[in-house]
C-alpha cells in the first residue's frame, strides 16, 4: 500500500471509531439509567405490604376493641386486633407504668396498631389527671379563636402522643340545632358554618403533633331523638340533614386528613328504613361519594361508633353481629368495647369472608386503609 493510501485508511479507521465513540456513551448511558435505584416506595406501596399475610389476621386488623389493663390489650392485639381502646373504666396505668405502657405493648408485638381514646373537653374527656382538664367543645367556641383551639388541641395532642395514644374520637361535627342533652355542649355550634371551622381547627391541632383526628358522628346526631346508648334514635330526613347536620363535613374533610365516625342513627330517606347507619351500606356510600352540599370523596378510615355497649344496636345484634355487619356495609374497623367477644367476632367474620358474605376485595381494601392510616401518622410526627 502507498504511503498516502495507508494514511488515508489509518485516518478513516480513527474516523469511524470516534463515529462509534457517540453510540456506545448512549448506550452506555441507557443502561446506567436501567440499573439506577428504583424510585422510593409510595405510602401505598409500604401500607400494602404491612398487610398480615395471614386471612385470619387481615380480618381482625379491622377490629378496634375496649380493653381493661395491660394484660387484656397484649392479649387482644396477638389476637392481631389492629387497635385497642382506652375507656373510662380502663386502667390508667396502661398509661404511664414502665415495662407495662403502651410503648412496652409495641415492644412486645413488633407491628404496628392504633390506640385510641374519647377526648373530646369537658363532659367527655379520660385520665384528666394524667392529661389535663379541658373546656367543653361549646366553651371553645365562644372564648377562643379558631387558632387558639389549634394551639390547645395540639397540646391536648401532645400530651396523649407521650402516653402512646394514636388516635382521638373527637371533635364531635354534630350540630346542636335543639339543645338536646346528649350533644348538648359537646357541639360547638348551633351554627353549621360555625361548627366547621371550630371543628378543623381541633383536628389541625391533633394532627400536628402525629394524632389521627376521627370526626364524630355522621351523618350527624345534634337532632337525633334520643340518646344511641340507651335506645333507638332518628334524626331529621336526609334531605333537610343534608341543610344543615352534615354542611361541616365537606370543610372538616377537605382541610384535614381525619378519620370519620359513624353514629348508630336511624336516617329517614337513607338506605333501608329503620337500620341504624352503622350498619347501613347507604350510610358509607353517602360518605365515602360526598354526595351532599359542600360534600368531598372520602377514601380515609371509617370507624363505628361503639357496637356493644349501645342500645341502638346491642338490642338486636351481638357483638359479633353487630361487627360482621358494619364491616359488610362499609366500614373500616369496627369499634367496641365488650373484650370478652373478641375472638367469637373474628371467627365470624373469618368465616364470612370464607364463605364469600363479607367479599375477600372489600375486607382486604379496608385492611389497606388501616395501614394507610399507619403510614400517613409517622410521616405527620
Amino acid at each position: 500500500m502507498k504511503p498516502l493510501a495507508a494514511a488515508v485508511a489509518v485516518a478513516g479507521v480513527l474516523l469511524a471509531g470516534c463515529a462509534e465513540e457517540p453510540e456506545q456513551q448512549k448506550a452506555i448511558s441507557r443502561l446506567s439509567t436501567s440499573t439506577s435505584t428504583p424510585p422510593a416506595p409510595t405510602a401505598e406501596d409500604l401500607a400494602r405490604a404491612q398487610i398480615p399475610e395471614q386471612q385470619r389476621d387481615q380480618v381482625a386488623s379491622l377490629m378496634m376493641v375496649g380493653v381493661a389493663n395491660y394484660d387484656q390489650a397484649l392479649d387482644a392485639l396477638n389476637q392481631g386486633v389492629g387497635g385497642i381502646f382506652i375507656g373510662s373504666w380502663t386502667d390508667e396505668n396502661l398509661l404511664t407504668e414502665p415495662g407495662r405502657n403502651i410503648e412496652a405493648l409495641r415492644e412486645a408485638v413488633g407491628r404496628d396498631f392504633s390506640v385510641s381514646i374519647d377526648f373530646e373537653g369537658g363532659r367527655v374527656q379520660r385520665a384528666t389527671n394524667i392529661l389535663g382538664d379541658f373546656p367543653s367543645p361549646r366553651v371553645m367556641a365562644q372564648t377562643m379563636t379558631p387558632e387558639q383551639v389549634e394551639d390547645l388541641a395540639e397540646i391536648l395532642g401532645t400530651g396523649l402522643a407521650a402516653h402512646g395514644v394514636t388516635v382521638n374520637f373527637a371533635p364531635v361535627v354534630d350540630v346542636d340545632a335543639w339543645g338536646l342533652p346528649v350533644v348538648g355542649d359537646r357541639s360547638f355550634s348551633n351554627d353549621p358554618a360555625v361548627a366547621a371551622t371550630y371543628a378543623t381547627a381541633f383536628a389541625k391541632g391533633l394532627s400536628k403533633v402525629g394524632i389521627t383526628p376521627v370526626f364524630k358522628h355522621f351523618p350527624g346526631h345534634g337532632r337525633a331523638s334520643g340518646d344511641s346508648h340507651t335506645q333507638d334514635v332518628v334524626t331529621p330526613a336526609l334531605d333537610e340533614l343534608k341543610t344543615y347536620d352534615l354542611i361541616p363535613y365537606g370543610q372538616a374533610l377537605s382541610e384535614t386528613d381525619g378519620a370519620v365516625m359513624v353514629g348508630h342513627m336511624i336516617v329517614p330517606g337513607l338506605g333501608t328504613d329503620g337500620v341504624p347507619s352503622s350498619i347501613d351500606p347507604a350510610t358509607y356510600q353517602l360518605l365515602r361519594s360526598g354526595d351532599y352540599p359542600g360534600g368531598v370523596p372520602f377514601d380515609g378510615v371509617i370507624y363505628t361508633d361503639d357496637l356493644s355497649g349501645m342500645s341502638a344496636i346491642s338490642a338486636t345484634h351481638s357483638p359479633a353481629e353487630a361487627v360482621l355487619a358494619s364491616l359488610k356495609a362499609g366500614a373500616d374497623q369496627a369499634l367496641w368495647i365488650d373484650y370478652g367477644s373478641l375472638v367469637p367476632a373474628i371467627d365470624l367474620v373469618d368465616a364470612a369472608v370464607s364463605s364469600g358474605e363479607y367479599p375477600q376485595e372489600q375486607m382486604l381494601a379496608s385492611a389497606l386503609r388501616v395501614q394507610l392510616l399507619y403510614i400517613t401518622r409517622l410521616e405527620q410526627k
